[in-house]
């Protein structure tokens, strides 16, 4: 419990220093420090748990604090190395969420072990998730954009963001790279899961093809067509609730209100 605490605090800082710098027009380096913490700290909350607990956890919460964890890492590295920094208020909070309501409610005294074909298809899920999750984010930044250089509204943030042009780049190369991981994700599904069908899968499969047929579309449309702006944030925030509905949504149904672990 502790150690998520305090990693949610080195998150909130790191947001912290990031919206002021946004708000000073520059962001600075100050954040990485925080940022590094508690990305440390939230991974060995996990590594201690699984120790405990003799396996890999991907209850609920684990799940979601893990992909927090993804989007946070994923956020570092874009920011670090380049002006996709601004990411981090919105992504350091929710990694810092999700690391407290793991901590607090995510552990089980005991998880099934799985063998490494149906790890590789957890971590290609869990991977994609993160990496389509960044995408969205971006979508997010790209319409708000979009929207004030519409409007002529030239606030101080939008200095923080790349150009429109490369911001938008940036979310199609984000989404080709999760677009492939799903596809992994797919195909170990259909290699190493059994019953992939059955009931208690049947909404998880569904929900998921239709996801990468979505962000497939996306990234063809794109290449074919060259779709952009308002279209690009649009299909990109329908495939991702998708995808969030195929496992998440499907979880919490099982765990939070069936009580089914």
């Amino acid at each position: 419990m502790t150690l998520a605490f305090i990693a949610a605090l080195a998150y909130l800082l790191a947001a912290g220093l990031l919206a002021r710098g946004v708000a000073r027009d520059g962001h600075g380096r100050a954040w990485l420090l925080p940022t590094v913490v508690a990305l440390v700290l939230h991974a060995a909350l996990h590594v201690m748990t699984w120790r405990e607990a003799g396996a890999l956890d991907l209850h609920f919460f684990s799940a979601l604090s893990l992909v927090g964890l993804g989007m946070a890492a994923l956020t570092t590295l874009f920011g670090a190395g380049g002006r996709m920094a601004a990411l981090g208020v919105l992504v350091f909070p929710i990694a810092a969420g999700v690391a407290v309501a793991y901590a607090m409610r995510g552990h089980v005294t005991a998880a099934e072990p799985l063998d490494w074909r149906l790890q590789l298809h957890a971590w290609c899920a869990l991977l994609a998730y993160a990496t389509l999750g960044i995408a969205a984010v971006l979508a997010v930044f790209l319409w708000a954009q979009e929207r004030a250089l519409r409007r002529r509204e030239f606030h101080g943030w939008l200095r923080a963001l790349p150009p429109l042009t490369e911001l938008e780049s940036l979310l199609f190369r984000t989404i080709a790279v999760g677009f492939a991981l799903l596809t992994a994700t797919l195909l170990t599904g259909v290699l190493f899961v059994e019953n992939l069908f059955a009931q208690h899968l049947v909404h998880k499969t569904v929900l998921s093809v239709l996801s990468w047929l979505v962000f497939g579309g996306l990234l063809l449309g794109r290449w074919r067509r060259g779709w952009r702006g308002a279209k690009a944030v649009r299909w990109t925030l329908v495939a991702m609730t998708l995808l969030l509905l195929a496992f998440f949504g499907s979880q919490f149904v099982l765990e939070m209100v069936l009580k089914r672990v």
